[in-house]
Order: C-alpha cells, then structure tokens, then sequence
C-alpha cells in the first residue's frame, strides 16, 4: 500500500480567502471602485514584484520594513528583487516609467492587491495582506489633501464604520524643519537613552521620529517634555495645516491634530493622517497617508508634489465583522435549476438556462450538474441558499414549460408551472420586489 503523500499547508501569515467570506471582499472591493470613479479616479495596476532598489530608496534603508520585513531575492540573473511591502513606490515608478507625470501632468489614482511583510502574524497583521490605496500627482495645494481625507471618510460612511474610527492628522513640516526637530529630539532623548525602550534605543541612531509611536508607558513619559515637531514648521506648512484644518471643519469631518503622529516611511512631508480604531486591540489602524512631494524626484523624475493613502482590506473586513457585518451577500444564489430526466431532457434543459442567463445577465444561478434523483437535487438547492428552484423534468421540457418553486418565505409559497417564454419576466418580478 502506497505511502499517504503530506499534506502541503499554506505559508504562515499568508493565509487563504474562502468563499464564505469572499463575497464581504468583494462588496470593499467594489465599493472602493465606484467611490473612486464618482470622484474621478483612474484604476492603475502595478507588478507584485519590483526591484529591491525602488523600496531602499523611498521607503529608506534604515526603517523596519527594508532592514527586516521585506522578502527580497536574487532571480537567476543575480538581480535583487522584492515582494512589495506597500503600494506608493510601485505606483510612482509606474508613473515615471510609462509618462503619467510627464510635463507636470496631473493624475489621480487608485489600486489594489496583495502586499508582503515579514511580520509575526497576528489579528489584523499577516505577512500577504491587501491594500486598497489612492495617490494624486502635480497638485502641491491642500485642498487635494481634503479631498483624500474626504474620500477616505465617504467610504467609511458607506460601509456603516464612521462611529467606530477617530482621524488623527498632524503636518511634519518641509525636510529642512524636520530635520531641525530631529536633531532637537536626539538631543533632548540621549540623556534618557538608557531609560527608553528597546525599539527606541535603537531608533535614536537610525530612525529618531519613530520613537514619536513608542507603545511603550515609560518612553512615553519622557516625550512628555520632548521638543515639540511644531514649534519648528515652517511657515508654508503652518499656513497648509491651518488651511486643510478650515477645509475639514466646512465638509463637517472630526479630526484630532496629533502632534506625535509623524508615519513610518522616510518620504513623508507635511501633511500626515490616520484613521484609527480601539475596536481592533493593538492593530487599530485601518487607513493611513499623507504627502510626499520629494519622492518623485527622489526616483529620478522631476519635482512633483504628491499626496496618497492606504486601507487595510483585513483590517476593514475585521472591523466590519465586529461592528457592521454585510447584511447582503453579494455572492448570494438567485435561482437553483433542478434537472431530472435522460440525456435528451439535460441537454434541452441547459438551452432554456443560457437562454435565461441571456435574457437576465444580473442573475446568479447554479444549473444542477452530476445527475441524482429529485429529493437530492432539492437539498442541495435548499443548502445552496437559492431564493427560488425551477424543475425541469421530461414532461416540462416537453411541453416547453417549468416549474418555480419559491424556496424562502418571502418570495411566496406553492409551486407552479409558467410557459418558458414567460419565465424571465415572471423572475424579474419575483426578484425585484425583494
């Protein structure tokens, strides 16, 4: 007796989307798609893979991801590749590379996929996760800064989540004033350098800005009397903020100005936010961005000023299920075609169901295939969820007629036999007042 083969599992922190729960996928996935056309956003899609230099020369070689999540690889041309870790670098090298932002042009865009950290995986936090995200090109003003956060907010709206989020917004100022304030900042932090957390010790030499995130009590504490970022913004930043603030305050948008939040990606200027939740334990954030007018420049196109953010699709199905789950399966079954008789009848009965599929293309219907008698047949229309069964046997089909039986209360009671001529319009009604 043959050895039993083992069983191959998937990757840890890559875990798999099963039909019970895709339909939820697909109604973020679509809503996202229509918010973004009502404001006149563009679809672009980027490769899962780029060149490990894109990622070391935006994001920066001395932050978490590129020293140790990202999963890098040489192909076998010694070429050091990188699964992407997020989305706005890849979506600017697509941009210069194919002459979006060719003579300051303005683009306003929209993705989403898969992207890969190596983390340790927890509730909210996977090693493949899925981003949806928005970034705009050649408008330096704050006004396309509102707009992002507005869009953001809309579809929160939409998906029932606006009680449940908080936007934390804050301006990092222009590269020179954050440098001033970092350097303020290592100075004030060296004297307390033994007392800071572990994460902290080690981000005052390569990363000082991200002690600001410290989930450490103690750290905490002693920023208490740290340098304050704005007391070193520039004044264009200041006039931006004040600006993007009185926008937020006119479209009736709650915000808290946070002076600690300052991102962990090094393009980041001015303007920065998040929407945060406490309904998700420790991973409480579900969308994040900000500008990042050097970054172009910074991958060899010429200055142009930029703003994007970034939703976790894990995250808001996460949350959705705690506070707001989908009431309506997107994936839901219409219509269970039961099928009983020889060879003849089976082959007549898949012409009257592409005829309907033809006559109605919104409807959702499984054909029974593989045969069975008819009291099979019936459970597994009743444990598909069909709203309704039609039979077809040899009499029907003979006679050029089927039988509808409504299988859920609402959508009426008793069996009864219509021409099937008359079937699609008698559908439509049943279906419609539902």
């Amino acid at each position: 007796m043959a050895k039993k083969a083992k069983s191959i599992q998937n990757i840890k922190g890559m875990p798999d989307i099963l039909p019970s729960v895709s339909g939820q996928w697909q109604y973020l996935e679509k809503t996202l798609a229509d918010m973004m056309a009502g404001y006149g956003y563009r679809e672009i899609r980027m490769p899962i893979v780029e060149s490990t230099d894109l990622f070391k020369r935006s994001i920066g070689e001395v932050t978490d991801i590129v020293e140790k999540e990202m999963y890098t690889f040489s192909d076998r041309n010694n070429e050091s590749l990188t699964l992407r870790p997020e989305g706005t670098a890849g979506c600017v090298r697509a941009a210069l590379q194919n002459g979006l932002l060719d003579n300051q042009a303005q683009q306003r865009l929209w993705y989403q996929g898969p992207m890969f950290r190596y983390e340790k995986p927890q509730k909210g936090r996977q090693r493949q996760f899925n981003q949806m995200g928005v970034e705009t090109f050649g408008i330096a003003t704050p006004d396309i800064d509102a707009e992002l956060i507005t869009i953001a907010w809309r579809f929160l709206q939409k998906l029932g989540l606006t009680e449940h989020v908080k936007l934390e917004i804050n301006s990092i100022g222009s590269l020179d004033a954050r440098n001033a304030f970092k350097a303020a900042l290592v100075e004030y932090l060296s004297v307390f350098k033994d007392d800071l957390d572990e994460d902290s010790q080690r981000r005052l030499d390569s990363n000082p800005l991200r002690i600001l995130d410290s989930k450490s009590e103690k750290t905490q504490a002693i920023l208490v009397n740290a340098p304050d970022l704005h007391d070193f913004l520039d004044d264009e930043s200041k006039q931006d903020f004040q600006q993007l603030c009185q926008m937020l305050d006119a479209v009736d948008i709650r915000y808290t100005v946070n002076n600690r939040l300052v991102r962990g990606l090094d393009y980041y200027n001015k303007t920065v936010f998040e929407w945060v939740t406490t309904d998700l334990g420790a991973q409480g954030t579900i969308c994040a961005g900000g500008r990042y007018d050097s970054l172009v420049e910074q991958l060899g196109g010429k200055s142009v000023p930029a703003v994007g953010f970034a939703m976790g699709v894990e995250r808001l199905n996460l949350l959705l299920d705690t506070v707001n789950p989908i009431q309506n399966d997107p994936q839901q079954v219409d219509v269970y075609f039961i099928i009983s008789g020889d060879n003849a009848t089976v082959r007549q009965a898949m012409v009257m169901a592409e005829n309907l599929r033809q006559a109605m293309p919104q409807l959702k219907m499984i054909s029974h295939c593989g045969g069975g008698s008819f009291k099979s047949q019936m459970k597994k229309a009743d444990k598909s969820g069909a709203k309704i069964a039609l039979i077809a046997g040899s009499d029907e089909v003979e006679k050029s007629e089927v039988s509808i039986k409504p299988l859920r209360g609402e959508f009426g009671e008793g069996q009864k036999t219509v021409a099937v001529q008359d079937l699609a319009s008698l559908l439509t009604s049943m279906l419609s007042d539902k």
